[in-house]
């Protein structure tokens, strides 16, 4: 049995409408349904690293981050390919020389991370103490 299983039609245009377990997700190359699936991919990589962020100060000793924000650009060539991705996260919590070290480990347990060829891993900055 395989680990994901998704089941995905599409009728018209250039529009996709896939099933995952209990959620339906439409993905449009021309935009008109939905995100486009470069978009679709990095909103996928922000949501998989925050978790793992999360998990990287848990495990450095920071039980609480409150609130975090993230801003994603992403970099695209001329043929409209990902070439780059950024994060930009603004913490409330004050992470001072841990900072590095939750990004490393968010970076190790984040899968969409992982599977991304090195060049197209985000580059990540932090701001803690943000009021935000």
């Amino acid at each position: 049995m395989a680990d994901i299983d998704i089941s995905s039609t599409s009728q018209n245009g250039f529009a996709t409408r896939s099933v995952v377990e209990d959620w339906e997700l439409t993905i449009d190359a021309a935009e008109q349904e939905g995100p486009n699936p470069v978009q679709v991919l990095v909103a996928s990589y922000v949501s998989c690293f925050v978790p793992a962020f999360k998990i990287g100060a848990k495990r450095e000793g920071i039980d609480d981050l409150g609130e975090i924000a993230v801003t994603t650009t992403a970099e695209l060539d001329d043929e409209d390919d990902l070439a780059g991705v950024t994060f930009e996260i603004a913490v409330e919590a004050q992470l001072g020389d841990a900072t590095p070290a939750i990004v490393d480990r968010a970076e190790s347990l984040c899968h969409v991370h992982d599977a991304l060829r090195d060049q197209l891993q985000a580059e990540v900055t932090v701001t803690d103490g943000a009021e935000l």
